[in-house]
Order: structure tokens, then C-alpha cells, then sequence
């Protein structure tokens, strides 16, 4: 990068905030996944401010800004290329909780809070604030508003566009655009907001946000189902939903076998008992206690009488509840230990996810005799990671693209999406170039072309490259 560019940016943050030395930027240059590796100067601003002058100075230089948060992403989204061109813009320092609203059940946060953070904050106050999902400990939130992040209770509370009531925005020219109100009903016009919701950073730097909170759950009822067939799973769902209501919050569908693997590979995890009498297990979460609402254990035990359920471990504690979601938020790290995967976040109306899995596994097997799929996901919104792994590991990266031909294939066959809360990036960027609707797509970047005329916001992801 231009030593001009640099002395600027230092000037705009602090010296010590623009990393240049390799050994200081290559934390925030891989992806999770460690497939995504880039080259960039690393900025680190501390507020909103900063930001502004950041990106003032980008889009002046028309230098390509890399917005990232805590750098979790499986697609490459927050992950400039290799050509040492870009800036990264760490919003980690931007981690203040700055108001715990209890009357309006409003909590308003700067982007590089850690979503954990954010759990235990707002539990003190008696609160709750429902996103959760396995990488919560390192998650940040201007990331999880950028790919509108879902998690395990979309089910009851939606996903982060139904969690957001307001944002603020440094535009691509530097204008900072402050919309944090908190209302739940503003009809003035566009809601602009959900522009930059799952925009992945190509429309702006979203630098804090006003989210919903809720009263915290009055118990929990956790069970660990087994079933025989994704389509005995789509039955439980159905029954729990008559029976709970509102009440049911989580419901997420596992192969047995991702349970077992989660074990051997991190022994510390244990699971409640055997589990390799059903090849699909659900782990099923009703938000009350038995005695202020509908009873889990009722429920199931109607649901074994109708021959849907073959087994469960009822959650005889808080302590077990957690042990339950920790082997569900477990798979992803196990899956990563034999080799990896890779990884595909679809999603679909859920009746039609068993017939999805059918013959999408049977002609992936056809095709691949060798493939180990990790299916799992949460049925209870229709959102199922369908990883493809192998043994040896490298051969399905060796036919990624036969692959994932065949899995898109079937997904938008029956009119699903390719991301369900993952995000395009790079990962998926090309198939999304291809299969999104032309009209969706021509808007898409006229928007695009709208607010970042210099097209120096998050090149590379999303968006098909400018002309």
C-alpha cells in the first residue's frame, strides 16, 4: 500500500492501530476455516469517528475497505485478497455495552461487542438476548447484523433483522448515518436498516446497533430426542408446535453419528447415554417450567406413543440443558478435527427437507461412493447445514465443485436458498451469481452502485465485480 495511505491512517487512529508487520496482521488475514488468506494493512479505529475518518480517507484514495468483526466467518466475507491493496477494518475495539434499557427492553451496543459479552451483560439486568449460536465467544456483533446471523432460536425469535430496531452506519464517503432509536414502530418512510442487515459490509460499516431484549425464560425443559427419519423429526416439530406454542425455542435435527464424533473427538464432552440405537436425534428446548406452561416430558411421551419417538434423555437440570447444547454446538470443531468439510448452510421449507436429504445424499453417494456426509441444522426454521465431508479428508475437496453442483441443485429445485445464515462471501459468490433471480440481482447492485459509487466497500464478496 502507498506509504502516503498509511501515514494517514495512522494520523486518523494512532500509530500503534495501523499493523503492516506480517506477524501483526495475520490474526485477522485466514478465515475460520483457514481457506480464505489475504494481504492488508490493519486498521483498528476505536469508535465510530475513527471510523468515519477510515473511510473518508479510503474512499478519497479509492483504497477497498474489508470491514471485519470477530472474524468468524465460514465464507470468507470479512477476508481481503492477497494483493496487500486493502484495508481491513477491525471494528474489535468498538466494544462498549452502552445502555441496558429494562422499560423499553432495548439494549444498544457498538459493533465489536462479543456476543457472549452481550448474554451476560444483559442477564444482570434480568434479560435476555436470544442470537445464539456455537462460535458466540468470539462473535461479534457488527458481524452478526452484516450476514444476519441466525443461530438456535430463530424458531421463536427470529433472526438479527428481527432482533435490530436500529443502526448506525459509516456510509462509503465517510457520512456517518445514525438511526438508533430504539422504536418498534416507525413508519416514516424506508427502513433503511435492513439494507446494511445482510449486506456482508458492501454498503457500509455498521458501528452500533439498538437490539430487543426479552424477560428471561422462566425455566427451561431440554430433551435429547432420537428418531428414526428426518420425516419422524418433521412430525415431532409439528406436535411440539401444537403442544408449546410460543413456548417452544429450540428444535435442531442431528445425525447420530455427528453426536458420537463430537465425543471422540473432545472427550470432555460426554453425551447422556447411547446413542447409536437412532440414526437422527433432535434436541428439543421448551422456554417454561412444567408448572407455567405446556410439559415437555408430556409432550414426548404422547409423541412415543404415536410411534414417533424411539428414545430421549430429559434434561434433569440447568447444568445437563447446557451439557445437551454444548454437544450440538460441538459438531462443527469435531467435524474440523477428522478433516473438515465442506460446508453448505441451506435452507428450504421444512416439510420438504426430508425428501431434500433422500435424494440429495443418494445421488452425492452415487457420484461419490467415498462421501461422509455431518447433517445437522435447525429444522425447527428450515435451515439445515448439509456438510459434505470424506475419508480421506482431501477428496472432497479434490470434487468440491461436482458437490456442491448437485446440492444447489436440489436446493433451488424446490425454490430454497444456497445461505441460509452464513452469508455469500467468496465461498459462495459465483453459484450465487448464477442462480439469484436477474431482477433481484440488477437491484442488488444498483443499490450498490447508489451508496458506493468508488465501489471500495468489501470488493469481492456479494456482488458481481464492477465493470
Amino acid at each position: 500500500m502507498n506509504a502516503e495511505i498509511i501515514e494517514k491512517l495512522k494520523a486518523a487512529v494512532g500509530e500503534k492501530y495501523v499493523l503492516t508487520e506480517d506477524e501483526a496482521t495475520k490474526p485477522f488475514l485466514v478465515d475460520w476455516t483457514k481457506r480464505f488468506v489475504g494481504r492488508a494493512v490493519v486498521v483498528r479505529p476505536a469508535n465510530t469517528e475513527e471510523v468515519s475518518r477510515v473511510v473518508r480517507i479510503a474512499n478519497e484514495t479509492q483504497t477497498p475497505v474489508v470491514p471485519q468483526a470477530g472474524g468468524t466467518t465460514l465464507v470468507g466475507g470479512s477476508i481481503p485478497d492477497d494483493s496487500g491493496n486493502a484495508i481491513l477494518l477491525s471494528l474489535s475495539r468498538l466494544n462498549k455495552i452502552e445502555d441496558i434499557d429494562t422499560v423499553n427492553d432495548t439494549v444498544t451496543v457498538e459493533a465489536g461487542v462479543i456476543l457472549e459479552d452481550l448474554h451476560k451483560a444483559v442477564e444482570e439486568k434480568g434479560r435476555f438476548f436470544p442470537l445464539s449460536f456455537g462460535a458466540k465467544g468470539s462473535a461479534e456483533i457488527g458481524g452478526n447484523l452484516a450476514t444476519n446471523a441466525g443461530g438456535t432460536a430463530v424458531l421463536r425469535y427470529g433472526n438479527m433483522r428481527d432482533l435490530c430496531l436500529g443502526l448506525e452506519v459509516v456510509l462509503p464517503d465517510g457520512r456517518i448515518w445514525t438511526a438508533l432509536r430504539g422504536l418498534r414502530k416507525d413508519n416514516t418512510g424506508y427502513d433503511l436498516k435492513q439494507l446494511f442487515i445482510g449486506s456482508e459490509g458492501t454498503l457500509g460499516v455498521i458501528t452500533r446497533a439498538v437490539l430487543k431484549l426479552y424477560p428471561q425464560p422462566i425455566g427451561n425443559q431440554t430433551a435429547l430426542v432420537g428418531v428414526e427419519s428426518p420425516d419422524a423429526a418433521v412430525k415431532l416439530l409439528n406436535e411440539c408446535r401444537t403442544a408449546a406454542g410460543p413456548y417452544l425455542t429450540g428444535f435442531e435435527l442431528m445425525q447420530s453419528k455427528c453426536l458420537v464424533r463430537v465425543h471422540e473427538q473432545l472427550p470432555d464432552i460426554g453425551l447422556p447415554g447411547p446413542v447409536d440405537d437412532c440414526p437422527w436425534w433432535v434436541l428439543v428446548e421448551v422456554s417454561c417450567s412444567p408448572d407455567s406452561g405446556p410439559s415437555l416430558e408430556e409432550i414426548l411421551g404422547k409423541a412415543f406413543e404415536d410411534g414417533i419417538v424411539k428414545n430421549a434423555y430429559l434434561a434433569q437440570s440447568l447444568k445437563e440443558s447446557e451439557a445437551f447444547w454444548k454437544i450440538r454446538e460441538s459438531i462443527p470443531e469435531a467435524d474440523a478435527r477428522v478433516g473438515n468439510n465442506l460446508h453448505n448452510d441451506i435452507s428450504l421449507k421444512i416439510a420438504l427437507i426430508p425428501e431434500f436429504l433422500d435424494v440429495t445424499v443418494r445421488r452425492l453417494k452415487d457420484a461419490y461412493p467415498w462421501l461422509d456426509p455431518s447433517l445437522y441444522g435447525h429444522l425447527g426454521d428450515g435451515n439445515l447445514h448439509f456438510n459434505i465431508g470424506s475419508i480421506p479428508s482431501n477428496l472432497a475437496f479434490e470434487n468440491e465443485e461436482g458437490i456442491r453442483k448437485i446440492t444447489y441443485e436440489e436446493t433451488v429445485k424446490r425454490n430454497g436458498s444456497i445461505s441460509a445464515e452464513h452469508g455469500i462471501g467468496q465461498l459462495k459468490r459465483e453459484h450465487f451469481l448464477q442462480l439469484k433471480d436477474p431482477l433481484e440481482l440488477e437491484l442488488m447492485v444498483k443499490i450498490s452502485h447508489a451508496l458506493d459509487p468508488n465501489d471500495i466497500m468489501n470488493p469481492g464478496k456479494l456482488l458481481p465485480d464492477r465493470k
